[in-house]
């Protein structure tokens, strides 16, 4: 039987050379396994924290040093004389020697590969020496850049593009630089007569949900062993199995089928249930069991539709599940930590289980970063999240000579095949950015060129992206194959608005449209968009580490902590046009957290609007850039490092209900005649449409009212809805009420609030939005003392009821001490409509809150 275990006790590691934090000579012992450099130092107390102050800045140092790991095991007399012996390296970071008992056993110089070497002639019984040397990757990507030439790129040093390492540890403009080193992944010793490998398991539904479930594997040696397949159900119990399959030529397959309704479909959340069943696979032979490997699975049908549109140039860019097409709202993933040993499957189901707890469904693996840990897809699957994962190349004009395309194809297959066979993956997109950076340099780019090899233009990685991986995807896998991350197709350039996925930079990059703007700046697929802003002020505290004269906006601190080109102007140009602000530190963390949610709730609210029913599907998903960060920092993360939400993080939860409300409302100047520009007519048109991601229509009432901010004149209609399921439905389109028409420049427009309510049946509320006039800089807010707000803790100590006899815009709330966890920020408040809010560690605290024009501007 194969027997394995790990070899993650008593490793040391060094500094090769010595150095300052480390003797020439001195071997310090490792605190945590697997690991890398830093994590290490940090723990000895080497080197700063780099994620305070200026401190990331004194520990480059690190990274451009060679460093080594070392550890001695015992191997006893049965692994000693086991028929084969392995060392397995699950991951390297990144170009590692290894050495057993002082012979050469490995290269490498691809984090993302794993190893597998045969090490029977080398091992002893007793004891053994294992040392793995790490050169510096920084290093290694300047030599390679001295040979094949530097190259065009956007974010870190332009010598990782040769390198295959998170792209994102060189430094991107939400991260820092810090480059690690170390035995990132587990390491285990393996004994075996004949092992299980290359298991592929393709569960594949047809369009009539009936179903076909192919098991195929390899074994390590060709024989006459026996395999048997079964397989179970959600529950354990037996569904079905097959015995005595012939192994030939080291090949064994077996086959099962399911007609419709004799198995259970995994559907994303809000959809359905997640049933997961398990395929266990056994191999004997005469002497009994050799080996034996379980996996996961899941039965779902899983499309990317792009089909012709009703009244619209161009496709779509959907995903149909179980042929139920679905409504894409989520968010890009970045690693969520720069120190990638650190993550724990505890962390990543809080970050997953975030994205569900704020109706997203949908999550996307930057092309930047790493193919997730397995604990990362597993929660997926358990909790119906899509994922949309990139192949890892990010903003670059990446190299193909043949060593490198030679490391991507290991690094695909592997990867590939690991992750096949999880339900949640429904598409893999060859890199990031990388054909919008061709466009931007004006490189070779003839997208009607379908025949080429690209190797020798100047975007030769239109090879890997064209050729290499979608034969490594399509080889080994049923996952949708998608160029890039944004691509258009059908020859189009990567910002066409009417095919494929677009990331729409036009608001913060890009021409800097305003947010207001998103309704023409929609595409069929927003694979990215987003805004900056600061995280909890208990985060900027954090990475002040308690420098009090740093706490202001403009500080080196402040400003080291945020990494995005033009940061300042950027997010001063959004604040200006929009609010009155103070640059008082807690003030200016609260305006650009607001800012932030009224730009992402009017995308997701704008888009959800184009989601009208089949052919008309005009946008079919929302990914905000981004969900998490790596380290303590302000940027367009919607819930910081430490895992604290920002108020825009709760908005994007309400446009994302099962049922919404939304509104706009427009100028309409109508001139008297086409020869003045003197006598016209401004009249203020209000539209309201209501959102159902059901699969059944909805009857609803639509309840209106308008107040008057600055006086106590109110009007109210109701009308009888009807939601379309799966689609959004318009509702209403008139006058503004209580606006009257204008007819110059200098008449003021009231300061009139809208608030719209979807009742159901027995008068509870499926979805509220207010519409306030805007920019907000120019409302006039009435006194304190006139609101009438009232914020009441239940007895409870956890519930916290909110009322006002005045409009309130941007409630944000938070208690001294440690924060609560709130169900809900950001709220806008009407009279009539009281709100109860969950705040889970509360405990009774007193709550305060900050709003538009509660005079700290």
């Amino acid at each position: 039987m194969t027997i394995t275990r790990t070899l993650h006790d008593g490793w040391s590691f060094t500094q090769i050379g010595g150095g300052e934090a480390v003797k020439d000579g001195e071997w310090l012992p490792v605190q945590s396994f697997p690991t890398t450099v830093h994590v290490e130092l940090l723990k000895q107390e080497k080197i700063p924290d780099p994620f305070l102050g200026l401190h990331e800045w004194d520990v480059q140092w690190v990274g451009e040093v060679p460093w080594a790991f070392r550890t001695q095991f015992a191997a006893s007399q049965a692994e000693v004389s086991a028929p084969n012996v392995d060392i397995v390296f699950d991951g390297l970071d990144t170009f590692a020697t290894v050495t057993l008992n002082g012979h050469k056993i490995l290269e490498t110089e691809n984090q993302f590969i794993s190893h597998r070497v045969p090490v029977k002639p080398l091992l002893r019984q007793g004891s053994n020496e294992l040392l793995i040397t790490f050169a510096s990757a920084f290093r290694k990507g300047r030599e390679a850049e001295k040979v094949h030439g530097k190259l065009n790129l956007w974010n870190g040093d332009s010598s990782r593009l040769h390198v295959r390492k998170a792209q994102y540890n060189y430094g991107w403009d939400w991260g820092p630089v810090l480059m690690t080193a170390g035995p990132w992944k587990p390491i285990s010793l393996e004994t075996y007569q004949a092992r299980i490998s290359d298991v592929d398991i393709r569960a594949r539904v047809s369009e009539d949900l009936s179903a076909s479930l192919d098991v195929s594997f390899t074994l390590s040696r060709d024989d006459h062993s026996i395999a048997s397949v079964n397989v179970r159900g959600p529950d354990g119990s037996l569904v079905t199995g097959q015995s005595s399959i012939q192994i030939q030529q080291s090949e064994a397959k077996a086959r099962f089928k399911f007609s419709a309704g004799t198995y259970e479909l995994w559907y994303p959340v809000g959809y359905g249930k997640q049933p997961l069943y398990t395929v266990e696979i056994e191999v004997k032979d005469e002497h009994g069991a050799l080996d034996s490997k379980t996996q996961k699975i899941a039965f779902r049908r899983a499309r990317v539709v792009q089909d012709k549109l009703i009244d619209q140039e161009g496709r779509t860019f959907l995903f149909e599940i179980n042929n139920i097409r679905i409504f894409c709202g989520g968010s890009n993933w970045i690693p969520a930590d720069s120190f990638l040993t650190t993550m724990t499957r505890d962390r990543y189901r809080a970050w997953l289980q975030l994205l569900v707890d704020g109706n997203q469904n949908m999550v996307r693996v930057w092309g930047g970063g790493i193919y997730e840990a397995d604990d990362f897809y597993d929660i997926c699957d358990e909790l119906g999240i899509l994922v949309w994962q990139d192949f890892m190349f990010g903003c670059g004009q990446y190299p193909a000579y043949d060593s490198f395309t030679k490391s991507v194809e290991l690094e695909a297959e592997q990867n590939v095949k690991r992750l096949r066979h999880h339900p949640s993956v429904v598409i893999l997109a060859g890199n990031n950015e990388d054909y919008q950076l061709a466009e931007s340099c004006k490189l070779d780019l003839d997208y009607s060129d379908e025949q080429s090899d690209f190797r020798k233009t100047t975007f030769p990685a239109r090879y890997i992206y064209e050729r290499l991986l979608p034969s490594v995807t399509n080889k080994l896998s049923d996952i949708h194959y998608h160029r890039s991350s944004p691509y258009s197709g059908y020859g189009k350039p990567t910002t066409d608005r009417n095919y494929g996925d677009l990331h729409q930079w036009n608001v913060w990059h890009g021409s800097q449209e305003p947010w207001h703007n998103w309704d023409i700046l929609s595409g069929r697929f927003v694979s990215e968009f987003g805004m900056e802003a600061y995280p909890d002020i208990r985060t900027v505290d954090y990475w002040l580490g308690g420098d009090r004269s740093q706490r202001y906006p403009q500080s080196r601190s402040v400003v080291n902590h945020n990494k995005a080109d033009g940061f300042e102007r950027r997010l001063e140009l959004y604040l200006v046009e929009n609010f009155k602000h103070s640059f008082e530190i807690e003030s200016y963390v609260y305006y650009t957290q607001i800012m932030q949610a009224e730009t992402l709730a009017s995308a997701y609210r704008l888009w959800r609007r184009n989601w009208a029913g089949k052919g008309r599907e005009y946008t079919a998903g929302a990914l905000v850039w981004q969900i998490n960060d790596c380290w303590p920092t302000t940027s367009w993360a919607i819930v910081d490092y430490f895992l604290r939400p920002k108020p825009a993080y709760f908005t994007i939860k309400r446009e994302l209900r099962p049922y919404t409300v939304g509104m706009t409302r427009k100028e309409k100047k109508t001139f008297a005649d086409d020869l003045t520009a003197a006598f016209f007519t401004i009249e203020t048109v209000l539209e309201i449409w209501g959102t159902n991601s059901t699969l059944t229509e909805k009857k609803a009432t639509l309840e209106v009212t308008a107040f008057d901010l600055h006086s106590e004149w109110t009007e109210t209609f109701t009308q009888s809805a009807v939601l379309a399921a799966n689609a959004s439905t318009e509702l209403f389109k008139g006058a503004l009420p209580g606006q009257p028409t204008r007819t110059k420049a200098s008449e003021v427009p009231r300061t009139i609030i809208v608030s719209a309510r979807l009742l159901d049946s027995n008068g509870a509320v499926l979805g509220r939005y207010s519409n306030w006039p805007e920019p907000f800089k120019y409302i006039s807010f009435p006194e304190i003392k006139d609101l009438g707000l009232s914020i009441t803790v239940g007895s409870d100590g956890e519930s916290v009821e909110l009322s006002t006899r005045k409009p309130i815009k941007g409630i944000v709330l938070d208690v001294e001490g440690d924060t609560a966890k709130w169900s809900d920020q950001a709220i806008d408040l009407v009279p009539g409509d009281p709100q109860v809010v969950r705040a889970v560690g509360l405990k009774g605290r007193k709550v305060k809150a900050r709003f538009l024009g509660d005079g700290t501007a």
